[in-house]
């Protein structure tokens, strides 16, 4: 199963209509990281537990960003595209948890238990659905609908909400000590769309009603501040502009990248999105040659191993990506993605000496993401390689449950029973998975 990290939906997309009317999750391990470096402070400034609040990043060239379905906020990759600097990011989250922590969801909740006829439905559950599949990286989306009138009403919410949010938003940045100029600015662009046709205006406008007054109210906010001309961690700059980058050289054409990335620039962005361009373009001759360059002078980079990594796997070059990928592994062990792709590459590998260790990694990704049905379909196929095959009907209806293919849990669930000892744990596993795929979906 060949779907590393940001490759298989991107080839073909060009940020054209068509890459603009497909809606679906996308997984990247740094992107992620990135994110959740920004909003973890917001969060316990809230009141939130940061690993109760789960962030999605969607495939989507609009600027939009919304929370629904419980403790999900969702941002767009073309809103994160569109901001120049961290502030601006971290002041859309820091407005999107203010919803949260106002309870502004309650009314979204109560809808979601008849929202069988609105679009969002799709659209939400759909995303959801990728979210548990675990399937791929930050290009093997999966189609979750468009964006309908429906969803936007879905969405919608009130003006009052809309400045209680921006309040809180400005609080939380306060007792962060972090500027709200990056907010007021974000605002400001909204503004801005006011006097545009609604076909025109950015879906986030649409869902998020802005006036003169919250953008004046937030702006005179922030010139009080006594953080107003904070700067961020200084890391957050070089992370911003790698992030940019990398989604530019992953979701726009190569040639768009290469012209906005040009060989003058010498930065490191510049650098990692023209290695990205190169290898999107299929050209290998320059993007390995790039990200080696970018390797030697930063040895410890996991996410530049990563690449390469995917590089070569990606070209049917596996023996030569698995090291890259260990590589990247032994820096970022805590990354269930990057261990994803190790794994992948491990059982394509088609040696049965390194079936042992993608079952013992694929087993770290399950711990780390037990949510992860793709991790569990892989993990089912390692031990199937293997002979384990009790093990792997096991694992096989974990996959199945979580994707809710209730008959293709019971079939394993139950040839599991049927092979496991008795009054084991994985026995007792399979158990409780076979009676709940017995049990009728509410």
């Amino acid at each position: 199963m060949r779907a590393a990290l940001l490759a298989a939906l991107l080839v073909g997309f060009s940020g054209t209509a068509q890459a603009q009317q497909r809606v679906g999750l996308v997984r990247d391990a740094e992107i992620e990281t990135i994110i959740r470096t920004y909003a973890t402070p917001i969060f316990e400034a809230a009141g939130l537990a940061p690993n109760d609040v789960d962030i999605h990043l969607v495939n989507d060239a609009s600027l939009n960003a919304f929370v629904a379905g419980g403790l999900n906020l969702f941002l767009n990759t073309g809103l994160i595209q569109r901001t120049s600097e961290p502030g601006q990011l971290i002041g859309v989250i820091a407005h999107e948890t203010g919803h949260i922590a106002g309870g502004h969801l309650v009314r979204v909740r109560d809808e979601m238990e008849n929202a069988s006829i609105q679009s969002v439905l799709a659209a939400v559950l759909g995303a959801a659905a990728a979210v548990a599949s675990g399937e791929g990286g930050l290009g093997t989306a999966i189609a979750a609908g468009g964006t309908s009138m429906a969803m936007r009403n879905f969405l919608q919410y009130s003006r009052a909400q809309e400045s209680a949010a921006d309040h809180a938003a400005l609080r939380f940045l306060d007792q962060t000590q972090w500027s709200s100029q990056g907010l007021v600015e974000f605002l400001g662009v909204l503004a801005d769309q006011e006097l545009l046709s609604s076909t025109m205006q950015d879906p986030y406008l649409r869902s998020h009603p802005i006036t003169r007054e919250r953008v004046a109210s937030a702006r005179e906010h922030a010139v009080r501040s006594p953080y107003r001309d904070a700067r961020y961690p200084e890391a957050f700059y070089g992370y911003h502009a790698r992030m940019i980058a990398k989604l530019d050289g992953f979701l726009n054409a190569p040639t768009t990248t290469l012209r906005k990335y040009p060989a003058s620039d010498t930065s490191l962005a510049a650098r990692y999105a023209r290695a990205i361009a190169h290898y999107r373009a299929a050209d290998l001759k320059q993007a390995v040659p790039e990200i080696d360059a970018l390797i030697a002078e930063h040895p410890n980079d996991p996410y530049f191993h990563e690449l390469r990594g995917q590089m070569l796997f990606e070209n049917g070059r596996a023996a030569e990506a698995v090291p890259s990928y260990e590589r990247a592994a032994q820096l970022r062990p805590d990354s269930a993605l990057i261990r994803l792709e190790l794994s992948r590459a491990l059982i394509e590998l088609g040696d049965s000496a390194r079936f042992e260790e993608a079952e013992r990694q694929l087993g770290e990704v399950v711990r780390l993401e037990p949510q992860n049905a793709g991790a569990w379909r892989l993990l089912g196929i390692a031990y199937g390689r293997n002979g384990d095959i009790p093990n792997a009907s096991l694992a096989l209806a974990e996959s199945a449950m979580l994707r809710g293919a209730r008959e293709e849990a019971r079939f394993q669930a139950e040839r599991a029973r049927r092979t496991l000892p008795e009054g084991s744990p994985q026995w007792l596993r399979a158990d409780d998975l076979k009676r709940a795929a017995d049990r009728r979906p509410k």
